[in-house]
């Protein structure tokens, strides 16, 4: 499964970036007033037909197909293939290929591709979350470092925010922290920051769907994070009505935690 997933999710960051490259491409608004690009519809495309083929009996749960969102299953892989669209569009380079297997409600599985960064993460054969080092090619593993989360110092933690959704509610919650320095960052590159030890924190005060963090959450958790509810710091869980997160917090155990 890892393989299939680091495979198809190169094989859509290719497709992504040969759009990004290009003088001009298309951009329309979906149901809910936000955007959708022909990158996120060919790398939609690229990705379901190859998880369709490797897994038949997995239900497929995928952002830019909006028939699988009714559908249920205790166990289910998960995709975004652009997380961080807006991003895309201004050209900003912090967007993400996001693949993930949830079983039972907990993300198990994951890789994120951030391929105008160079940056590949995704959980091994024994569930440690590493990030993958070279030119990353489909058919060649590169070299690959096992990655894990800091020791926060709570005098002076470092936290890291949206870039595209930042707001006033954000900042009231980050204040309630020490803060030695803060960062932003697209798509579900900030649970990837967290992973690696580059960020302690990360608190989400706005709508995201499962689809947006299953992957990340499942990095981070191979090594060793937590995400939790923003309401009463219980675990985030996926499977949930209509795939929609509440508020959440990501962060390295270590962090004192604060109510919102």
């Amino acid at each position: 499964m890892n393989l299939v997933f680091r495979a198809l999710a190169l094989q859509g960051g290719a497709k992504i970036m040969e759009i990004y490259d290009s003088d001009d491409f298309e951009v329309k608004t979906k149901s809910d007033n936000s955007p959708v690009t022909e990158a996120d519809e060919a790398a939609d495309a690229i990705i379901s037909a190859g998880l369709v083929a490797a897994f038949p009996d997995v239900l497929l749960v995928t952002e830019e197909q909006s028939a699988t969102h009714s559908k249920k299953s205790d166990n289910f892989i998960i995709v975004d293939p652009l997380d961080g669209t807006k991003e895309f569009i201004n050209r900003r380079g912090d967007f993400t290929v996001n693949i993930a297997y949830v079983e039972n409600g907990v993300p198990v599985r994951g890789v994120v591709y951030a391929p105008a960064k160079g940056r590949l993460f995704y959980t091994d054969a024994a569930g440690q979350s590493v990030e993958e080092i070279g030119a990353h090619k489909v058919e060649e593993l590169g070299d690959t470092t096992a990655i894990s989360v800091s020791s926060p110092d709570n005098a002076g933690l470092i936290v890291v925010a949206s870039k595209s959704h930042r707001d006033q509610a954000t900042d009231d919650y980050i204040n309630k922290y020490t803060v030695k320095d803060s960062a932003s960052a697209g798509s579900s590159l900030k649970f990837c920051l967290i992973a690696t030890g580059e960020a302690d924190l990360y608190p989400r005060v706005g709508r995201t769907m499962e689809w947006d963090t299953a992957a990340g959450h499942a990095v981070l958790a191979g090594a060793g994070g937590r995400v939790v509810r923003f309401d009463d710091h219980s675990d985030l869980k996926y499977g949930k009505e209509d795939y929609a997160n509440p508020f959440f917090i990501a962060y390295a155990p270590g962090v004192d935690l604060q109510k919102g």
